[in-house]
């Protein structure tokens, strides 16, 4: 048996997963329910999104899920627990989910580094282009217009004069 997940969401009432998925043996739509259970405002978002994943009960449905949209739904529900309202929930998730571009992550401890790395690879890939792909082209150049004079980095003269 396979199945395709179609569509993975959440209900707070009571707290449960909801994934549509499609079963390619009987040809069918289905829709699972698996309950959260054991769950608080306290609770670790990603451990429990690890955990329903290998859950032998559900693990064949949830191949098609990645853990990072599970962990996704787990943080909404822990918002919807402390009491925020759903969009404040996804607000509050984006801000954690991007990257800002001027933060030093030489100062980040390596839990946090870990996280931003997965994001960075996932939008990687997400922006890929394949062999497969239609726009895809080999061996692009571009050349950037020369508007501004160049500055010169410190590094770039030290490594020079060393040679």
């Amino acid at each position: 048996m396979t199945f395709i997940a179609q569509k993975c969401g959440i209900c707070f009432q009571p707290p449960s997963i909801i994934l549509i998925y499609r079963d390619s043996s009987q040809d069918k739509t289905r829709q699972r329910i698996m309950p959260v259970r054991n769950f608080s405002r306290f609770s670790d978002c990603g451990r429990a999104a690890e955990q329903l994943k290998n859950n032998p009960r559900h693990k064949a449905y949830l191949e098609g899920v990645s853990q990072r949209q599970l962990q996704k739904l787990y943080t909404l529900l822990r918002g919807h627990l402390e009491g925020q309202s759903l969009a404040e929930s996804l607000e509050k998730f984006r801000q954690e989910e991007t990257i800002d571009p001027e933060e030093d992550m030489n100062k980040l401890d390596d839990k946090e580094l870990a996280k931003r790395k997965s994001i960075m690879d996932e939008l990687f890939e997400k922006n890929r282009k394949k062999k497969d792909d239609p726009d895809f082209v080999y061996n692009v150049e571009v050349e950037f217009p020369l508007d501004e004079q160049l500055e010169s980095c410190t590094w770039d003269i030290e490594s020079d004069e060393e040679i």
